[in-house]
């Protein structure tokens, strides 16, 4: 069965856990702004995107000397429309795409490459055709490139692609056999592209292009079905395999629900993905409007990762202005708390959860707490954040009380209450 909806109006706490998930935070007069809404409206308008950049963004990756300097221009450029981009929502899906269709800068070091990725995972974010968003991927040159794929040519097949297109972008694990990775390397072969090789061409455009020398256009058989596949075909089969549908909705359950989902919802949204040919965007709404998102055993139940603290911590502060010198800092920082955007540990992405939290990254979020609070050059507040915008609730932390504003905030980013989502 698809999901129960929630079906009273919202009230404030509602609307605090609704923007905690969904916009990783939010001042009080956000928060109020919804309350009395119905839950698929606010879903529903949350989800309504445009290609609209948050304004004034200081970072301009091209303007980079070097490969390296692009790179962290990349990560600013980026973080800066994670922290004030007025579509919160399609950042958080990007965010999350991000950790599901994985390249990294180790690999990927081209500029127009990773921007048109991003405009991919923004575009797509939520898409109304899996399978679309999924071929624009995997002939992006970022994935061409990540995955080894430009390298795959007939005879000489290389299965990287076509072994992550099944174990970590559709499927899952368990679903497919090595004779699949096989011949989907094999249909697969001649997709590669031109332009932007080489740290002298890094801010070159490269382009997707099918080279039907190097593809191999014998019979195939690929999950089942038989003939002279291509790639096209391959991602088509991948991701309408039935197993999909349970695969993505499991992890976009735990963006938006709890870190170890419940696998009865995580049915009810396959099954809505399933009836709606893959269309995301019909499981986000159902998802983000249900009961299941807003009961209360789900409530605090996501430790927020470290961009996520970040963002969470920038906009419950009603979004003060910081200069590219702190961002750039903070996108660093995010680093060693263990997520440097665009660069995740494995070709899986980060694992998350748990993961995130250690004595280490503890103490690495206690001094951005301090430096957006305590320290010199800690952004003023013309209002101190109230306890819904930073708890979700109306109560603020015990033994606070008596604290000035500074103070009051500082410990509660800082408190184990804040950390979760």
């Amino acid at each position: 069965m698809s999901l129960s909806p929630h079906t009273r109006p919202l009230n404030a706490e509602d609307a605090a856990h609704f923007l905690r998930r969904t916009a990783f935070g939010a001042t009080d007069e956000q928060i109020r702004a919804l309350v009395g809404k119905d839950a698929r409206t606010i879903a529903r308008e949350a989800l309504t995107f445009s290609t609209e950049a948050a304004p004034d963004n200081p970072f301009n990756p091209a303007q980079g000397a070097t490969p390296g300097a692009m790179i962290q221009l990349t990560r600013g450029q980026w973080l800066y429309e994670l922290l004030y981009s007025p579509q919160p929502l399609r950042e958080k899906l990007a965010l999350t795409w991000s950790n599901h269709f994985v390249i990294g800068t180790d690999k990927v070091r081209n500029q127009p490459s990773l921007a048109a990725y991003l405009a991919l995972l923004r575009q797509h974010a939520a898409t109304d055709r899996f399978e679309a968003f999924t071929l624009a991927v995997a002939q992006s040159p970022a994935m061409l490139r990540y995955l080894d794929n430009d390298q795959n040519r007939r005879g000489k097949p290389n299965e990287n692609f076509s072994r992550e297109l099944l174990e970590l972008f559709t499927t899952g694990i368990g679903h497919y056999t090595e004779d699949d990775v096989r011949e989907g390397a094999r249909a697969l072969s001649g997709w590669t592209f031109t332009g932007g090789r080489g740290n002298q061409r890094y801010l070159e455009a490269a382009q997707f292009v099918f080279n039907p020398r190097q593809h191999d256009a014998g019979q195939k058989t690929y999950l089942g079905r038989s003939g002279r596949l291509g790639g096209e075909d391959v991602v088509h089969l991948a991701a309408n395999h039935p197993q999909t549908a349970t695969f993505v909705s499991r992890k976009l359950h735990r963006a938006f629900v709890n870190d170890t989902p419940d696998t009865q919802a995580v049915a009810g949204s396959a099954e809505t993905w399933r009836r709606t040919s893959g269309n995301v965007r019909a499981v986000l709404e159902e998802l983000l409007s249900s009961a299941v998102f807003y009961a209360p055993t789900h409530r605090a139940s996501i430790i927020r990762s470290p961009v996520e603290f970040l963002a969470g911590a920038v906009r419950s502060l009603g979004s003060p202005r910081l200069g590219p010198k702190q961002l750039l800092n903070l996108a660093q920082t995010a680093g060693k708390m263990g997520q440097l955007l665009l660069l995740p540990d494995t070709v899986k992405g980060w694992d998350g959860g748990r993961e995130w939290i250690n004595d280490t990254t503890l103490l690495t979020r206690m001094q951005v707490a301090a430096s957006l609070t305590l320290g010199g050059n800690a952004p003023k507040l013309e209002t101190a954040p109230t306890p819904l915008a930073l708890l979700g609730r109306e109560t603020p932390l015990p033994g606070t009380e008596r604290l000035n504003d500074r103070q009051r905030t500082y410990l509660t980013l800082i408190s184990p209450e804040f950390q979760l989502a």
